[in-house]
């Protein structure tokens, strides 16, 4: 256990902070919280390497069950269109950060015995795709809205340019791109923190 606590603790600010920061915007296609909530896939990927995959297994569904908590808060916040968080985005976030995070104990797990930056970098990606596709679809597409009849989505249904510049998709379309890019770009950043922590605490596997 003790082992893991590092792993738990990292976790757990990661997703509470991130589940703060989200709700304040910045700019016209993100949040804050878009550029703390990558940092989990370096928590699970850390986790990996120093402790193995069941070590991360169990970050991973500490992680959950605390963002789990923070819908459950949140749900109870009255904001100034309604709850902070509707039952959709409960249920897109869960599912998005659980199948994410798992996918990339596995891929890290497949390719931990190549050069050292292949196995987060990859794992970090392949989660990164995974989270946004899952998330948005789920919380924002009109396809999905008898998941919450009650919840009004046709503001993120709105069609508009692609980030303002490209063809014409519904708007929660341009959101999970410029999600999608801020993850991709820390996965790369976060390969310089991962390889000295790594380096750090066990110079051997890095």
């Amino acid at each position: 256990m003790q082992r893991l606590m590092p792993g738990i603790i990292a976790m757990t600010i990661v997703v509470v902070v991130s589940n703060i920061l989200v709700q304040h915007l910045l700019g016209q296609w993100l949040t804050w919280g878009a550029f703390t909530y990558p940092l989990a896939f370096l928590v699970t990927d850390l986790t990996n390497r120093l402790a193995g995959a069941v070590a991360a297994r169990k970050v991973v569904v500490i992680g959950f069950i605390v963002g789990i908590a923070c819908s459950v808060i949140g749900s109870q916040i009255e904001g100034e269109f309604g709850a902070l968080v509707s039952f959709r985005v409960a249920v897109a976030s869960g599912l998005a950060f659980l199948c994410a995070q798992l996918t990339d104990v596995s891929v890290f797990n497949l390719l931990r015995r190549y050069s050292w930056w292949k196995a987060p970098l990859f794992a970090s990606f392949i989660g990164s795709c995974l989270d946004t596709a899952i998330f948005f679809t789920i919380a924002f597409s009109a396809a999905l809205s008898f998941i919450e009849p009650s919840n009004d989505v046709a503001w993120a249904n709105e069609v508009l340019p692609l980030l303002g510049v490209g063809p014409a998709v519904p708007l929660w379309v341009s959101l999970a791109v410029a999600d999608w890019c801020v993850k991709v770009a820390i996965a790369v950043i976060a390969l310089t923190p991962y390889r000295a922590i790594v380096w750090r605490k066990a110079p051997s596997l890095a």
